[in-house]
């Protein structure tokens, strides 16, 4: 049997074959030679910084010996966190996530590295290694699940925003998943968590939740900032202002009675948002924010009177976004939910507004709208569209966009959207052009594809 692989008989073959002496070697890698000599002989072990400059030296990729210095000085060494850390962030830095698995699948039973894998999760987390980062978090939930601790919670919030994504159906059980662990983190991280629990339910419908999510964060942070009671290192934690939290509890409940009919709820909680006079003595940033939500306030007047009925106030709402770009995806989308709701002919508006509808990142003063928000109302926005087209007997177009809409649907894995884009072309079946109908074939199949996985079993088509 031939004896097991080393970086150190990789390392004797190559000055070998090389004719090189540890000198030379030395003087090409920018080691000491004394240094590379008790590496050579086995006297100390190779640190990473050292490894990589042997292998950058020999010509090799960058990473090329980490399987074989996991096997040397980890698997078949002693685990030493000096040389553990180091390794993980260049494994992080090369995206060897395999490299990675097998680093904290040997050392994972030893409870001592956990608070070490974790503030290592924090650090990559930082630098935007994220899939790296979600690996160390996962060992770190598992390795401290009955412990109850802060340091378990905060794995968990990192790990439900690193998960979020255009799959409606992902983004519901990592909510569900998330939602008990956000009492048991530190105070200043709850507010945000909170905030992302309401945006992600919202992209989902569900509603009633985002009512519950928004009053708790709206309470939580109404006591921190009426009783100061603000500890060290607080806001520095914080992704926006405190106010902020305020303010958005309030838009988030407005938006949830909107979306269940309430219209004269909905602009109560408008005039909470609009309301700033209790703000004290606010900065330049706390201004900006202000700035924002009263635009946001007067922008949904306008959207929630129109959608309750009073069409009159169309034409000051169009000049309004008209003046204001970011609203205008948002308020598009209010304006077609309207017209179809009302009956009324908005094709001079659309025409206006042509540019904007297709999909882009919506954004405002504060920073970019999640991702998750964005896909679903572009998602209904097209199947409005189609509806206002087909409202109007102009079947192609309006067949089209009902289309764009299931083909949408599916991207974010929305059952509730592809139900109603699917019995909006069922309806419309007998006005589907050829091309049409050939493009609805191709998507059913998808939609069975995703509905197979969901239920756990295949079923093969002819």
């Amino acid at each position: 049997m031939e004896p097991a692989p080393t970086i150190l008989a990789e390392l004797g073959h190559y000055l070998k074959e090389e004719a090189l002496t540890i000198t030379q070697f030395a003087e090409r890698s920018g080691l000491h030679s004394g240094t590379l000599s008790n590496v050579i002989h086995g006297l100390r072990p190779i640190a990473m910084q050292q490894l990589d400059r042997i292998t950058e030296a020999m010509g090799l990729a960058e990473g090329y010996f980490y399987d074989l210095y996991i096997d040397n000085y980890i698997i078949e060494g002693s685990p030493d966190w000096r040389r553990i850390g180091p390794l993980l962030h260049r494994c992080a830095e090369l995206d060897k996530l395999d490299a990675i698995q097998r680093i904290v699948g040997h050392i994972m039973d030893n409870l001592m590295y956990l608070p070490l894998l974790f503030n290592t999760a924090e650090e990559l987390f930082i630098k935007g290694h994220y899939t790296a980062a979600s690996i160390l978090y996962k060992i770190v939930a598992e390795g401290e699940k009955s412990q109850h601790s802060e340091r378990l919670a905060l794995c968990q919030y990192r790990l439900f925003t690193l998960s979020l994504c255009d799959d409606q159906n992902v983004n519901l059980l990592a909510a569900v998943h998330f939602e008990p662990y956000v009492e048991r983190l530190d105070e200043a991280y709850q507010l945000d968590a909170l905030n992302e629990l309401i945006n992600a339910n919202g992209s989902i419908q569900r509603w009633d939740k985002v009512e519950q999510l928004a009053e708790k964060m709206g309470h939580k942070a109404s006591i921190y900032y009426e009783t100061n009671s603000i500890k060290d290192g607080f806001s520095e934690k914080l992704k926006k202002p405190l106010i902020f939290y305020i303010l958005y509890a309030y838009l988030a409940r407005a938006n949830a009675w909107r979306e269940n009919g309430n219209y004269e709820k909905a602009l109560y909680y408008v005039s909470l948002y609009a309301e700033n006079s209790w703000i004290k003595e606010p900065s330049d940033i706390e201004k900006g924010v202000i700035n924002q939500f009263s635009q946001w306030a007067e922008a949904n007047r306008y959207m929630y009177q129109l959608l309750n009925g009073n069409v009159e106030i169309l034409p000051d709402y169009v000049d309004y976004i008209a003046a204001r770009e970011n609203e205008i995806f948002p308020g598009l989308c209010k304006i077609i939910l309207a017209a179809n709701k009302y009956n009324i002919n908005v094709d001079d508006i659309l025409e206006l507004f042509d540019d904007y509808l297709g999909f882009k990142w919506m954004q405002n003063q504060i920073g970019r709208i999640s991702h998750q928000v964005t896909a679903e109302r572009y998602t209904r926005l097209l199947a409005e569209l189609g509806i206002y087209y087909l409202n109007a007997k102009i079947f192609d177009k309006g067949i089209s966009l009902v289309l764009e809409s299931l083909e949408s649907s599916i991207k974010i894995n929305s059952d509730s959207a592809m139900l109603r884009c699917i019995g909006l072309y069922e309806q419309f079946r007998e006005y589907a052009s050829d091309q049409a109908q050939k493009k609805y074939k191709i998507l059913i199949r998808e939609v069975q594809t995703l509905n197979e996985k969901k239920i756990g079993f295949s079923t093969h088509y002819l």
